[in-house]
């Protein structure tokens, strides 16, 4: 239940030729406190509730729950969700021994692709390809709860 996750900016288009998976995602917070986030994911015909604990020092890791729950309820919880919810295509590209989500966001945060790829230890080696650009896994900008509520389009020119 230990989530290790890196993120990535990705600054070409290239990585959907490679791509062997595409979901749209409709997602909200019914909290989006640090401590204790709590998400609703639509995902294709899919739905889940998450919880995510604060990060371990450096951001790279954290606690994660996550349970598949029918969709039709998921549809009811995100209408209780905060304000600020997100959406995004996911594609998912194998790389080497791994497999990038590649997030093309849309509404407030059009604009913003971001790549994340999970490890089984903060130290695993892993292929970069070419489409790849600036980690920011550190940065909680990126996070998507504080995308939900100060989005992409209001600070990217910073």
């Amino acid at each position: 239940m230990l989530e290790i996750e890196r993120k990535f900016l990705v600054k070409s288009d290239d990585f959907k030729e490679q791509a062997f998976a595409k979901n749209n995602i409709a997602q909200g917070y019914l909290s989006s406190v640090p401590e204790r986030t709590v998400r609703v994911r639509i995902k294709g015909e899919k739905a889940y509730l998450t919880i995510k604990g604060i990060g371990h020092q450096g951001g790279m890791s954290r606690f994660e729950w996550e349970n598949q729950i029918p969709l039709d309820e998921a549809a009811e919880l995100l209408k209780l969700c905060e304000k600020g919810k997100i959406e995004k295509t996911r594609y998912e590209i194998k790389s080497g021994n791994h497999i990038y989500e590649v997030d093309e966001f849309y509404g407030e945060n059009e604009g913003l692709i971001m790549a994340e790829i999970e490890l089984q230890s903060e130290t695993e080696n892993f292929e970069k390809p070419d489409w790849l650009g600036e980690e920011v896994t550190n940065d909680e900008r990126y996070y998507n709860a504080y995308l939900s509520k100060n989005p992409f389009k209001n600070w990217r020119k910073e």
